[in-house]
């Protein structure tokens, strides 16, 4: 039986106690995250820290699991004590037998756009209007919470305006709590140990900030919004399952005034204006053929785990203090692309298929890529300079394939027009992109 190699800052959960270390061993309890340092000096050991205490010390290698991907799985809730619309008398059906503290949150159909706490107190069940207001919610107008998550996390350590703390929530016949399964799998962080700092970005749905965890500088997202959270736990379940040193690593989540997902820090921001603001005089082409290959180096992974991007473009590639190039935001990445959802697909970097008739694969992934080497070798330019979105569809579709960037080798444009190709199947993979660029990086840098 051979015990797989850990790479340092992989993650594993203990499978049981170990509370009376010997000499330079590390204490821990069953369930506790830690995190690989490095081998030990003898075999089967790590050297590792403890996520919650900071301490480090040996480990035996058998008495530690690695951190497991989470299945994605549509019926994983945030809030899986929310039946939406029901009414009043269902809810009370739903609480029996009635012990206190038990209790689950409604749609109020009475007042549409407020919500119902229903609490079991002394064999009764008692109904809480909550009012929705200023973006705000509230029961007694004296505090307010940004959204369910928030308001129910109160509600379960204080007992505020209602008859008692909320101690059991009624599930919502099968619905999982992400909460639970995000604790076994070992992905779920503690609030507490997160310091948070400036704001780094601005996505979609809120501020990227910066941060840090144990010691460690990271990335945040805070998505404040429930139905957001609930679409963004779909994108954390993803980044469990993949690993790769030119993806964005995904360090956890914490469950706390809404949903925060912590990524490592990537110093230098994302490629654009990486581009934008050091130019020709800094970067140099050979520089641009290594990030070309580091994207398709994780791409090509992506392709080799079945997943789509669907978002790829350099806004959505982060650069390391040491000039690494990773992919993320695996907003859009799904694993089943059957489901038509139409989210908002950004026109210029969208294949003529995936936008007429929502077709998306590892192949539009291939003509996104084409379109984001065009942005890495024209130093950050916006694609399809000075034509509208209406332009460009209607261009594209006729024919129309962007000219080369300035002093871009010819080489990389033939690549950029093989990304292009009108029909999927003749767009090369990105396991082909990949040794093509190895070849212009080992020409470039013979230069």
């Amino acid at each position: 039986f051979l015990q797989k190699v850990w790479a340092p800052g992989t993650q594993c959960i203990a499978k049981c106690d170990h509370t009376k270390p010997k000499k330079q061993e590390l204490s821990f309890r069953k369930g506790d995250i830690l995190t690989i340092v490095c081998d030990g000096e003898s075999k089967g050991a790590y050297k590792a820290k403890h996520n919650k205490t900071g301490e480090e010390g040996l480990v035996s290698a058998s008495s530690v699991r690695e951190r497991e991907a989470i299945r994605i799985d549509p019926k994983l809730s945030l809030m899986p004590w929310f039946h939406g619309k029901i009414s009043g008398q269902d809810a009370v059906q739903l609480l029996q037998p009635p012990e206190d503290g038990l209790f689950l949150v409604r749609e109020s159909i009475r007042h549409p756009g407020d919500y119902v706490l229903c609490v079991c107190f002394q064999k009764e069940v008692i109904h809480y209007r909550v009012i929705y207001q200023e973006n705000q919610l509230t029961i007694d107008e004296a505090i307010s919470f940004h959204n369910l998550i928030d308001m129910i996390e109160y509600y379960m350590k204080n007992k505020g305006a209602i008859c008692t703390i909320l101690s059991k929530p009624k599930r919502k016949a099968g619905t999982k709590s992400a909460e639970e399964e995000l604790s076994k799998g070992g992905w779920l962080l503690d609030m507490h140990l997160l310091k948070l700092g400036d704001a780094i970005g601005e996505g979609e749905f809120g501020a990227v900030l910066q941060g840090e965890y144990m010691g460690q500088k990271v990335a945040v997202k805070n998505i404040k919004c429930d139905v957001t959270a609930q679409a963004f736990l779909a994108e954390t379940t993803v980044m469990t399952k993949v690993q790769h040193k030119n993806l964005v690593r995904l360090l956890g989540v914490i469950l706390n005034n809404g949903l925060y997902i912590v990524t490592e820090f990537m110093a230098k921001g994302n490629l654009v204006n990486h581009l934008r603001t050091r130019g020709r005089s800094v970067i140099t082409v050979h520089h641009l053929i290594q990030f070309a290959f580091d994207v398709c180096e994780g791409m090509e992974y992506l392709e080799s785990k079945k997943l789509v991007h669907r978002d790829l473009a350099a806004r959505n590639i982060l650069v390391s203090e040491d000039n690494v190039a990773k992919v993320s935001d695996f907003g859009l990445a799904k694993v089943d692309l059957k489901k038509n959802d139409n989210a908002k697909l950004p026109v210029k970097w969208t294949a003529p298929e995936a936008l007429k008739q929502n077709k998306l694969s590892n192949k539009s992934d291939v003509w996104s890529y084409g379109i984001l080497l065009w942005e890495i070798f024209s130093y950050g330019r916006t694609p399809y300079p000075k034509m509208s979105l209406k332009d460009v569809t209607e261009q594209v579709e006729k024919g129309y394939r962007m000219a080369s960037p300035e002093e871009c080798p010819p080489s990389i444009y033939v690549l950029m027009k093989s990304c292009w190709e009108a029909d999927p199947g003749k767009r090369p993979s990105f396991k082909k992109l990949k040794e093509k660029l190895e070849k212009e990086l080992r020409t470039a840098g013979s230069l």
